[in-house]
Order: structure tokens, then C-alpha cells, then sequence
């Protein structure tokens, strides 16, 4: 079942689970999926922690607790959230010092209505880090305009990130210069940068979700040939832009003082559309020194018939240029297109997070111990 997950490890793309609950660790799932589906991370968000906690299966003594204690809902969720990160940190430690320190991450998200506010999200961020308390966690920030100063200040201060939510090759571009400004103020402060380790995640299947929807609006035999098209595109230039960058003679003396690569992660791998192969995010997106965090459905697929073929990234920058080019040509603005999925990606976010203390909130009222 895992000879496809095994070629794609050993093609260097580190495969992460996009999913966490406190059933999958007490379960011992999480453990089992380390062990035999060569799973080497894992990634949550707001709406995977929306989906497990209003399941309610393993959080009801701690949210009785909370409730005897009387906490704020934004209290008890951190709290519940941060335990679940701590816990699955700590069955991925030993991937983390197998690997030191590039993998065994489990990645936590700063709250969802900071996305445009720059110091209360670098406020969360030191808060989540020291709330979690272990080596292997990356605080995930959003690549809004906001959130690219608060990536540069965050891991100054020696925090490791996953930056969440880029869709755009001129904002990834953006976001690595982030991450290497923020390597040369934790050098000019003293920090040993071979502890500092961050991910851009990278998201796919959402823009072929939009540009089809667009290229179905135009209606001609072209527009539906580009179908299926632009996701794989737009991700596949974002590698050039990575193999630039860091290759660059800036990032080369960073380099020499111990700093890791910013790997490209790549995020909303599940496909949108049942016409297409449920791999094709995964077999078409193998590439040397990336991540691809995929669901559990995707994963099982990967598994089961995967086509692992070797490097489908590089060598494609041409072809992947044109393709973007011929979208243009039809009347689709690229940045429109990026723009709004950057804006619905945080109002989803958003929205999973209300709905969230809404529902945690409903949990403990109905926990309170009555006054007697």
C-alpha cells in the first residue's frame, strides 16, 4: 500500500497530514500513520480544528474543566488546541531529531481575525509558541500584506513559521524575502539561525477551482483545454522562484551561518473537481525539498495508486509560463484571481474559527456546574 509514499519520500517531498484530532492521537492513529505511511508532519487550521472539536470525541473532561474554572471560550480554545499541537508534537519528535529538525513539525495557526493586523499577530505568535512549548512547532502566519512583517519579526525572534495561505507567485516572492530578512535579524541578534526552520505553504487546488470556473464562463473549446491547468502552473513557477531565491548570493552567506531553506509546501492538495485523478496534486507536484500536506483521503489514494514517476517540477517552467500566458489571453486577470482567493482564504478561516467559539461556547455553558 505505501510503495507510492515511499517514492515520493524518497523523491525528497516530505509528506505531511493535514488533519488533527485528539481521537487520531489517543487512538494511536497518528502514530500508526508515522510508522507506516511514511508521514513526517502535520498541518491544522482552523477549520480542521472547527471539524474535530464540534465532534466532541475526547474533549469533553477538558472542556468540563474549563467550564468549572469559568475560562473565556478564546481561553478554553487555546487551550484545547495547544494541547492537541503539544500532544501530536510529541509522538513527531523522534522524526524531528531523526531529520534535525526538518520534519516532525506540527503547525498551529495564530487566530484568524488578526490576519491583517501586523503586532497582534506577532503577539499571538509568541504567545502560541510559549503556550505549546516544544521544539517541532511551527506557527503558521497568513501571507496577507500585514502578515509579511510580522513573518520578518517572528522569526527574528527565533520562531519557526509556516507561512499559510499564499496564492501568488509575486506574494511568495514577498514571502521568502520575509523569511530571509527575518534570518538576518536573528543573526544580528546572536541566534543560532540552524534552529530556525519555516515552510511556505504554497495552496493548489483552490486556483484551479476559480480559473475553471472562469475558463467554463468563456466557453470555447480553448478555454475548456486549459481546464485543470493553471494550479499546477502557477505552483510549478513558485518552485523556479524558490530555486532562485535561494541560490541567490543573499541567501548564500545567510547560508553559511547555519539558516535552513524556506521549503516550498504545498497546501490544498485534495482535488476540488471529481473529474480529475485524486492524485494529480501529488503525482504532478514532486520536486526536491518540499512538502505536500495532503488529507487523509489523499493520502489513502497516494497510497493505494499513486503515480510516482520522479521529478514532475522542474524542467516544466517553460510550458507552465505559457499555460498562465493562455489564461491571461482569454480575458482572466491572474492577480483578480489570486487576490479574492487570498481574501476568501481568510474569511473561511474566519468563519470556521466563529463558528467554533460558538459551538465551544454552547459546550461549556452546558458543562457549568449549577450553583447549588
Amino acid at each position: 500500500m505505501t510503495d507510492a509514499l515511499k517514492r515520493l519520500s524518497d523523491e525528497g517531498v516530505a509528506i505531511w497530514l493535514d488533519d488533527l484530532s485528539r481521537k487520531r492521537i489517543t487512538s494511536g492513529n497518528l502514530a500508526e500513520l508515522i510508522d507506516q505511511s511514511h508521514v513526517v508532519g502535520v498541518t491544522t487550521n482552523p477549520a480542521i480544528f472547527q471539524k474535530a472539536i464540534s465532534g466532541g470525541e475526547g474533549y469533553e473532561q477538558q472542556l468540563t474543566d474549563l467550564a468549572t474554572r469559568k475560562v473565556t471560550v478564546e481561553e478554553a480554545l487555546r487551550m484545547i488546541t495547544t494541547a492537541d499541537v503539544r500532544d501530536a508534537a510529541d509522538i513527531l519528535r523522534p522524526v524531528y531529531d531523526r531529520t534535525d529538525g526538518q520534519d516532525g513539525r506540527v503547525s498551529i495557526e495564530v487566530d484568524p481575525r488578526l490576519a491583517h493586523d501586523t503586532a497582534a499577530t506577532v503577539a499571538e505568535a509568541k504567545q502560541l509558541a510559549w503556550l505549546v512549548d516544544r521544539p517541532n512547532t511551527l506557527i503558521k502566519i497568513p501571507a496577507t500584506k500585514a502578515g509579511l512583517p510580522a513573518i520578518t519579526e517572528v522569526i527574528g525572534k527565533g520562531i519557526s513559521v509556516n507561512v499559510t495561505l499564499i496564492f501568488s507567485l509575486e506574494r511568495y516572492r514577498e514571502v521568502m524575502d520575509a523569511y530571509l530578512a527575518g534570518l538576518e535579524k536573528a543573526k544580528a541578534s546572536g541566534l543560532d539561525l540552524s534552529l530556525i526552520h519555516s515552510v511556505a505553504s504554497f495552496f493548489v487546488s483552490r486556483v484551479d477551482s476559480e480559473i475553471d470556473k472562469r475558463l467554463d464562463a468563456v466557453g470555447t473549446d480553448e478555454a475548456k483545454a486549459l481546464k485543470g491547468k493553471a494550479a499546477l502552473a502557477n505552483a510549478r513557477l513558485a518552485y523556479e522562484a524558490y530555486e532562485e531565491v535561494f541560490s541567490s548570493d543573499r541567501w548564500t552567506a545567510l547560508e553559511r551561518a547555519g539558516a535552513n531553506k524556506q521549503r516550498a509546501l504545498w497546501a490544498s492538495t485534495g482535488v476540488k473537481d471529481p473529474a480529475y485523478k485524486d492524485t494529480l496534486y501529488v503525482d504532478d507536484l514532486v520536486a526536491p525539498n518540499t512538502v505536500n500536506t495532503m488529507p487523509e483521503a489523499t493520502l489513502e489514494a497516494t497510497a493505494d495508486h499513486g503515480q510516482i514517476t520522479g521529478d514532475t517540477v522542474r524542467g516544466t517552467y517553460g510550458q507552465a509560463r505559457a499555460e498562465l500566458d493562455a489564461v491571461a489571453k482569454l480575458g482572466i486577470s491572474y492577480d483578480d484571481v489570486v487576490q479574492l482567493l487570498e481574501d476568501e482564504g481568510v474569511e473561511k478561516f474566519e468563519a470556521s474559527w466563529n463558528d467554533l467559539l460558538k459551538s465551544t461556547e454552547a459546550e461549556l455553558e452546558r458543562l457549568a456546574p449549577t450553583e447549588a
